[in-house]
């Protein structure tokens, strides 16, 4: 199969581990990497064997394919340039600023009949995969996502920093409009909130607590979910699937006896898993499995919680 030529616009913190896994895919052909840093764009091109860049637009016809992992509030104006010029995107989450902004560049991959996928990077956890014929009907998931601090991603707060993957992981599961939000944050030690909790109530019924910090003395990823015959419990950082359900017979009277799975998962590569995804929709033409429109669901949710803050 012919090479996809790909390059990665903005190769700081996280940047650069997608340079480095576009580099390893046989299927990619890795053109340039893109940072408005010389230095640090000259430094990872050395490291993945690319060409370094300052400006994308240099780019522009040179690549059929793009990671774009800029700063948020650059991610509608690069994104636009590269749909529009023909090139298939894959943008780091949140997908825009403005529910507006991400419209536009759905609208554009559309006519254009591009691949367009966010990078909601949870979605490729095997601990998510998993979900496939357990989840039924959530009723309450209660979900933590909490991390020490860290200077990078705090150009936004931590609703779109952290918690937004989670929101996107809940949507996609219980796959029902949103009917009420309520929600509390604090800015701790930046100007945006650096910790926040929302309850969120869906159309069908389920509810979803969800708590995100970016100011915690440990990192934990956790979601528990709650339906008619089972309690599930999610350890995303771990690896770790628990599923308790009803058994036969009783423990002791009027307490059933619970039968338990508990599964450890390989721990895998998330972000390769996500790249070698997006290049495969690219080379096939079928739909990613984080869309446009899952971006867009995701950021009018966290939007929603940030108004309540």
């Amino acid at each position: 199969m012919k090479k996809l030529r790909t390059a990665v616009i903005g190769v700081g913190y996280l940047g650069q581990f997608h340079a480095e896994k576009y580099a390893s895919i046989p299927e990619s052909e890795l053109v340039g990497v893109v940072d408005a840093s010389p230095a640090r764009a000259e430094e990872v091109a050395q490291k993945v064997g690319a060409k370094a860049y300052t400006d994308y637009r240099e780019l522009l016809g040179l690549v059929d394919a793009v990671s774009i992992v800029v700063p948020t509030q650059y991610h509608y104006e690069v994104a636009k340039a590269f749909l529009s010029a023909g090139v298939h995107v894959l943008l780091e989450k949140p997908i825009t600023t403005t529910v507006e902004e991400a419209d536009e560049l759905i609208r554009i991959a559309g006519e254009k009949k591009l691949i367009f996928q966010v990078g909601h990077l949870e979605r490729f956890n095997p601990v998510v995969l998993a979900m496939d014929g357990v989840l039924t009907e959530p009723r309450f998931i209660e979900s933590v996502r909490i991390a020490p601090f860290k200077p990078r991603g705090t150009d936004v707060n931590v609703v779109l920093d952290l918690m937004i993957h989670d929101i996107d992981i809940i949507q996609y599961l219980v796959n029902s409009p949103v009917k009420q939000i309520n929600s509390i944050g604090a800015p701790v030690f930046t100007d945006e909130e650096d910790i926040a909790n929302a309850r969120i109530q869906f159309e069908n019924g389920c509810v979803a607590n969800v708590t995100a910090s970016r100011i915690s003395m440990k990192s934990e990823r956790r979601m528990r979910i709650f339906q008619a015959d089972a309690y599930i419990s999610l350890d995303f950082q771990n690896k770790k699937v628990a599923v308790f359900r009803k058994g036969q017979g009783e423990l002791f009277p009027g307490m059933p006896n619970i039968s338990i799975d508990e599964k450890e998962l390989p721990q895998g590569d998330a972000l390769k898993s996500e790249i070698a995804d997006f290049l495969d929709c690219v080379a096939t033409g079928r739909e990613p499995r984080v869309s446009g429109e899952d971006g867009k669901r995701a950021l009018e949710i966290a939007l929603m919680i940030n108004k309540k803050l």
